[in-house]
């Protein structure tokens, strides 16, 4: 599994309550919540490759040099 980067998030107190309910409503950590709620706006917002995505990218880079 690919490390995961580490960061201080500063955060309203408002917010980090909001996301505390919702995570436990799901059963999530903070942590996991956060995650999961940035990679569902990145991928609606087609910012978001998956790794299977990434490697066929690299892959056809490689096998069709440009």
């Amino acid at each position: 599994m690919a490390e995961k980067k580490k960061f201080l998030l500063r955060i309203d107190d408002n917010i980090y309550a909001a996301l505390e309910k919702w995570a436990a409503d799901e059963l999530r950590s903070i942590n996991g919540q956060i995650e999961y709620l940035l990679k569902d706006s990145l991928k609606k917002a087609g910012r978001f490759k998956s790794n299977a995505e990434e490697s066929e990218i690299n892959s056809n880079e490689n096998n069709n040099p440009g």
